[in-house]
């Protein structure tokens, strides 16, 4: 008799908590997020978790967010300039650097649904209009980014066990 196929959701669900975490730290950097997910396994699926997801990111407090914010990976993930986009990989850096002095943090933004062609001048006028917010504004604006990285990356682990 054979054992029926196991999903990465199972894999979470059965791994132990160190693992756990550890798999949850890289949708989210926030020990308090992973730790909180970890313990409220298992998940009947995957829309289970990412609902417990969104809960657990409304509650974290600021300390939560900036440990989260500071373990998010910089610069940008948008790959290497390609013909013609130096200028614009020059001025992402140049913006991410204005942002980070301004708001003392990464800046983050969710590119799921762009394809590739898009995220640099996507990310670029998002870069831009966020710079134009007051700190309080970018807080919230921040804080809804993480989770909504946290949403795609979960997505992700789920689906092929690697966020």
């Amino acid at each position: 008799m054979t054992s029926p196929a196991t999903t990465p959701l199972d894999g979470l669900n059965a791994s132990a908590v160190h693992t756990a975490e550890s798999l949850l730290l890289g949708c989210c950097r926030s020990l308090r997020w992973a730790r909180r997910l970890a313990a409220h396994r298992p998940y009947p699926d995957v829309e289970a978790l990412l609902a417990a997801a969104d809960e657990a990111g409304y509650d974290l407090e600021a300390m939560d967010l900036h440990e989260a914010l500071a373990g998010e990976p910089a610069p940008h993930p948008l790959g290497e300039p390609r013909l013609g986009t130096l200028a614009a990989h020059t001025a992402l850096r140049a913006a991410q650097a204005a942002y980070e002095r301004k708001f003392g943090h990464a800046f983050v933004v969710c590119l799921d649904g762009c394809g590739p062609r898009e995220r640099l001048d996507h990310t670029l006028a998002a870069l831009r209009e966020r710079l134009g917010n007051e700190p309080e504004e970018e807080w919230v604006v921040a804080a809804d980014e993480l989770r909504r990285l946290a949403r795609a990356r979960l997505t992700r682990l789920t689906a092929t066990g690697s966020p």
